[in-house]
């Protein structure tokens, strides 16, 4: 079952053509110059609460908002702390419940079940303030459909970023429409304009359930594709359309529906993002190659870690970088020693992505990531630090694969264990090529340990 947060539309008592947006909070600081000294651009987007909640038996008489009906079969505003919720979202921007006038229900937005949990539902509702010229805070400022469409469209890296409230809530229904239709019975979302996303039924490991489509079809030629020498180009483009047979109707719904001529774009080969249906002719990349989609250019990059072929691919006049399986919405990526999976080649992906100073990351498993840099900092951390609790457990007398998987991840899920190994399995090889591991600690048995491990994991 969703949850839901209350998204906030504050128009301009002097323009109604212009609404407020306030300067996102940044993620917290890691505490080391390293990772703090790669810092994403401001983020502006509507102002919102993280959850709306049940009101309490005492709680006192609501705000009213007119035609919250129309959402009712949704969630039923009167059984929410509406107040409560009001005043955080107008306490960020610097008001309070007497400064708006009548609030109006405006839409109503279902997230696409992007997982592991439950999606979380937009409720969007406007009001204008009373004050003909309010005083803004420094964080806020009044935008109109136009000044966002210009920053989220014609992107410069490090410049202001418009968020996914104002785009799904305000900007998409202003702009052209797409040049096809998903499904009614897939969920999708639109961020930033003319970037689909749409998470489909797979073979994915746990605990996600989707592996996320990406389509590209611009309705119009955007003349970035003039001059330059493409390895493919089309009216339209799909990333990774790997699904379960119940969802290839629905996909291939999606294949007829856009406009010829269709690029597959695959980021690796793992058969929640490709099948052998699509096998039977392709165009190899090393990833210094371009696309060409509708006018638009698509920068192809080689980013191995994950697997040893794994590409990425941006999409210039949005800066949005689809990052495969080298970043999951939650959690962390399991590198696939099977195929070439490498720590140190993972780490120099990352670093690469951080200097395209992306505007958003797109995983191919869970939500999109407002804070790119952020983001890729915390996977470097966690996996430098991980590789620590490795190296400690072998120093403390781990020698299989299994005593050390037993040690390091003795607070996870069993059934993660196995994926777990391979990622224990880089690290070791790893410290063994920098020379770090303890003199008594044998790669010989070690590597020998490997053949038992699944054994070793039915045991217990």
């Amino acid at each position: 079952m969703a949850t839901h947060k209350l998204a906030v539309i504050l128009r301009n008592p002097s323009d109604d053509t212009q609404f407020l947006l306030a300067r996102q909070p940044r993620p917290t600081l890691f505490g080391d110059q390293e990772y703090d000294s790669y810092a994403d651009s401001d983020l502006w987007d509507l102002p919102s609460t993280a959850q709306l909640d049940p009101l309490a038996g005492d709680a006192e008489p609501q705000t009213v908002v007119q035609g919250a009906e129309l959402c009712s079969e949704k969630i039923i505003l009167g059984r929410v702390d509406l107040n409560s919720a009001l005043r955080s979202v107008l306490g960020q921007v610097g008001f309070g419940l007497g400064d708006v006038g009548e609030w109006k229900f405006f839409r109503y937005v279902e997230e696409a079940e992007f997982g592991p949990g439950a999606a979380i539902d937009d409720v969007f509702i406007e009001g204008k303030l009373l004050d003909k010229c309010p005083i803004l805070e420094e964080s806020c400022k009044w935008v109109s459909i136009g000044s966002c469409t210009d920053l989220l469209v014609n992107v410069k890296p490090g410049s202001d970023r418009v968020g996914l409230l104002a785009v799904i809530g305000l900007v998409n229904e202003s702009l052209p429409s797409a040049n096809f239709q998903v499904p009614s019975t897939l969920g999708h979302q639109e961020y930033p304009p003319g970037v689909v996303v749409v998470p489909m039924g797979s073979k994915t490991a746990k605990p996600f359930r989707t592996t996320n489509l990406v389509v590209f079809a611009p309705k119009n030629d955007a003349g970035e594709c003039e001059d330059g020498n493409f390895v493919a180009s089309g009216d339209a483009l799909i990333v990774d359309p790997g699904c379960r047979s119940e969802f290839r109707e629905e996909l291939r719904k999606i294949v007829a529906a856009l406009p010829r001529k269709l690029i597959v774009f695959v980021t690796h080969h793992h058969h929640d993002h490709v099948d052998d249906d699509w096998s039977l002719g392709y165009t190899s990349v090393s990833g210094a190659e371009e696309i060409c989609v509708g006018g638009q250019r698509l920068s192809i990059i080689f980013a191995p870690g994950h697997t040893d072929g794994h590409m990425a691919l941006l999409h210039n006049s949005t800066n949005s970088l689809i990052v495969g399986d080298h970043c999951l919405g939650q959690g962390s990526a399991i590198l696939d020693i099977n195929s070439g999976g490498n720590i140190a080649d993972y780490y120099q992906s990352t670093y690469k992505f951080m200097e395209l100073s992306p505007h958003v990351l797109i995983p191919m498993h869970g939500r999109v990531n407002l804070w790119p840099k952020h983001m890729l900092c915390g996977y470097l951390r966690n996996r430098r630090s991980r590789e620590g609790t490795i190296l400690k457990a072998i120093e403390g007398g781990a020698e299989s694969l299994f005593d050390i998987v037993s040690s390091v991840y003795a607070g996870v899920d069993r059934s993660y264990w196995y994926l777990a190994s391979w990622n224990v399995r880089v690290h070791v090889d790893h410290l063994a090529q920098l020379n770090k591991l303890p003199k008594g600690f044998s790669i010989e048995n070690f590597n020998r340990s490997l053949d038992s491990f699944a054994a070793e994991l039915d045991k217990i």
